[in-house]
């Protein structure tokens, strides 16, 4: 039986009349975007309609997730919310803090001593709260959650941005950060922009090399980073349902480089055989018997343009492999096209390492196709000719495809297996002479290739491609390979070509599993006490931050004007930094330690306006932090892409960063910055970005008249004595006024629970 079967039969059985619901209130048929979000009101039964991309609405998800690294703060944060048992199912997946270095079992047990400490804490407190507990080893939060929570037609949040996996099971699953979680886990209603739509129709059939990822690769190339800010992607047409599960949630998992709220599907006879495959034949019951509420209308995919706010079209007959890169996952390339533009743009083509696996591309369908071609390469005498590693998802899988000999296939080609978890994709690799920072190449499968992810080498040239592009290209060793009609010259100094790959859906075995790593929560876990070592350097407790002055925000310093691209990992490292993840202070001394300083084109390096000097950003703000005085970061385009991580919001508050102003933010770290109690505003007129001078002093003008959709006013005083000022806009509605007051939207629930 499937984990929380009641709480899915409740879903299903009150689905069919909040769908008709919606659908006499709006008029029109619905997308299946539309009937998921509909049937989760927090107030029940729709009673009033939503404008997309301006409504904001409050949500019952069904279900929280979170990884061991974000989990740490978020539960931080719920353990000062005075709640004794979370309110809905919730779950806690060990995969972030596992170092890859050596193999496996190696890597997991350093990983098993190092963070006993994080563990532990992790482990008490989901077991004091109610909480499912995912050992290390278990897997990566997304692929265990894909083959155990996930559910069509459910609503899910996660901390994590690429929660969004779960969408290729039909659920609207959202990343999110500690704070959102900590609101649901309380039993509070988490709010949301209802979200405009992009309808991506597939036609054809993928074939040959062609992969699901090369769908999600080329939407990327289309639409770029931020062009599904602010949107919901639904997928639909034939190529989707010729189509695996695990290849839609492929799909779904990388719409978070789109910069989506995440990807659906229509439920389909796949999503059937997954369900059933994975042991939840319960779950595939429930939703046979409702599931024209599970996809969307007939009219609205057969009138798509009527119902949606963009239209995408694809062909899958025509669709060719892709790699996406290097440095940002929208730059994507045909692999027909790599030799001229790796040509053009002086890529370096010799491959160094080629890495499948991770929370995108780690299936047994992926895997198996893999191995396809692992074994030519003794079947047409070939030698690879790259590194080649292999992150399995979750032990299942790692169990399942050792029994059916695909581990024995990789290890005769060289290959090294790292443990069940997230390794090279976040960061977490401990690659040999990546500290040389040579300039060298990477394939791999994961789904963000910015500079010094996966090796902290800012020259790793990585591109984004399918487990099984990957693989042909370690083998060949070069960028500019193309499988489709390339030879490679073997052993014996013959021509041969790579057959296309082919592979399983599911195991003709079935799944199979030892030991899945699933800890279950104490039936009463009051009486249980969750302690924290003051004198820690891992775990800290969390103090309050301060509720608002009541005044316009005047004196505050410069801190930085980032230029170009700031994501979370340029705000808030990762690699060797997840360590500090439940450590407020400690961890603040990587904030923003990879922005590029406009002034000087360095990273981690800014003037100090008290003393003159140049010298770290956190060390700077520290200093104006001692001395009393607030500060402003300034930022780019889509400041604040990747990662949900919230403590790329929470350290700068707890410096004492008082606003991020910017020409335009990503969605989570917008609202992780609103939840902090923190002000993120946008350029009224993107070129005043260009009016920021390095020693400016900077008031914000009338937050005492502070009111949903009224401009705020930067005043900018330079150091030559002049002074300019201009509007900026904001997105806060007076629920986010009433966070910005009370100092974060914690301490409001602090109340609430002390009442």
């Amino acid at each position: 039986m499937a984990f929380d079967i009641e709480m899915i039969k409740k879903v299903y059985e009150r689905m069919p009349a909040r769908v008709e619901a919606a659908r006499k209130l709006v008029g029109r048929p619905l997308t299946l975007t539309e009937k998921i979000l509909y049937s989760h009101l927090w107030d029940g039964t729709a009673a009033t309609t939503f404008e997309r991309g301006k409504s904001y609405v409050d949500f019952a998800p069904d279900r929280v997730a979170m990884q061991d690294a974000t989990a740490q703060m978020a539960l931080l944060q719920f353990m000062q919310a005075g709640r004794p048992k979370v309110a809905v199912p919730s779950t806690v997946h060990c995969d972030h803090l596992i170092t890859a270095k050596v193999g496996s079992a190696e890597d997991l047990h350093t990983a098993e001593v190092s963070n006993k400490e994080v563990y532990d804490f992790l482990s008490s407190v989901s077991n004091k709260y109610g909480i499912g507990f995912w050992k290390p080893g278990a897997g990566i939060i997304h692929q265990v959650v894909l083959e155990n929570y996930a559910f069509p037609g459910g609503m899910m949040i996660g901390t994590d941005s690429h929660t969004v996996n779960a969408g290729g099971l039909g659920m609207i699953a959202i990343g999110v950060g500690g704070a959102d979680a900590c609101d649901v886990m309380a039993g509070l209603p988490w709010e949301l922009k209802f979200p405009k739509l992009i309808g991506v129709k597939l036609t054809g059939k993928l074939s040959g090399w062609t992969a699901p990822k090369d769908v999600i690769l080329k939407v990327a190339g289309i639409l770029t980073v931020k062009g599904g800010t602010g949107c919901i992607v639904e997928y639909f047409g034939e190529g989707v349902t010729s189509m695996s599960c695990t290849g839609k949630g492929t799909i779904a998992n990388m719409g978070a480089e789109i910069g989506a709220t995440t990807s659906t599907f229509g439920y389909d006879e796949s999503m059937e055989r997954y369900l059933r495959s994975t042991g939840r034949a319960d779950v595939a019951d429930l939703a046979n018997g409702i599931k024209e509420h599970l996809t969307a209308d007939a009219e609205v995919y057969a009138n798509p343009e009527k119902y949606f706010d963009q239209i995408v079209e694809i062909n899958l007959d025509e669709l060719e492999p892709h790699l996406n890169g290097p440095f940002t996952p929208d730059l994507a390339t045909p692999i027909s096209k790599m030799k001229e533009e790796a040509e053009k743009h002086g890529w370096p083509t010799k491959i160094e390492v080629g890495l499948i696996g991770s929370c995108t591309n780690s299936s047994y369908e992926d895997i198996s196709r893999a191995a396809s071609l692992a074994k030519q390469v003794a079947a047409k005498n070939l030698k690879t000719k790259a590194e080649f590693t292999i992150t399995p998802g979750s032990e299942q899988v790692r169990y399942t495809i050792e029994r059916d000999g695909f581990l024995d296939t990789f290890d005769k080609i060289g290959a090294k297996v790292f443990a069940n978890a997230c390794g090279p994709c976040i960061g977490m690799w401990a690659r040999v002479g990546a500290e040389k920072a040579e300039k060298n190449t990477i394939v791999h499968s994961f789904n963000r290739n910015f500079a010094k992810r996966a090796d902290g080498n800012p020259n790793t040239f990585a591109f984004v491609g399918s487990p099984e592009l990957v693989t042909a290209l370690a083998i060949a060793g070069d960028l500019t390979f193309n499988p489709s009609t390339d030879y490679l010259t073997n052993e014996n100094g013959e021509k041969v070509k790579l057959d296309a790959p082919t592979g399983d859906e599911l195991p003709v075995k079935g799944f199979a599993v030892e030991d899945a790593g699933y800890q279950a929560p104490a039936e009463d876990g009051s009486s249980l006490q969750v302690a924290v070592s003051p004198t820690s350097d891992r775990l800290q407790l969390l103090d309050p931050f301060a509720a608002w002055e009541g005044t316009d925000l005047k004196g505050l310093k410069l801190l930085i004007k980032a230029k170009g691209k700031c994501t979370t990992d340029h705000i808030s490292m990762a690699g060797p930094w997840l360590k500090y993840r439940g450590h407020l202070d400690n961890i603040s001394n990587n904030m923003l330690i990879g922005a590029v300083n406009y002034f000087n084109e360095k990273t981690d390096n800014v003037k100090n306006q008290l003393t003159g000097e140049y010298g770290a950003v956190p060390a700077t703000q520290r200093a104006y932090k001692a001395a009393g005085i607030g500060s402003i970061v300034v930022g780019d385009e889509n400041y604040g892409e990747g990662s949900s991580r919230e403590h790329a919001a929470m350290e700068p508050r707890h410096l004492g960063v008082r606003v991020v102003l910017t020409k335009s933010f990503a969605r989570i770290h917008e609202t992780n910055l609103k939840k902090q109690g923190m002000l993120g505003l946008t350029f009224a007129s993107p070129s005043d970005y260009d009016k920021i001078q390095e020693n400016d002093t900077i008031d914000i003008l009338g937050l005492t008249e502070f009111v949903p959709g009224k401009q705020l006013t930067i005043v900018l005083h330079h150091a030559d004595g002049t002074t300019e000022q201009f509007p900026v806009n904001h997105t806060y509605n007076e629920q986010q006024i009433e966070w910005f007051k009370a100092g974060g939207a914690l301490n409001i629930i602090r109340k609430q629970a002390a009442k």
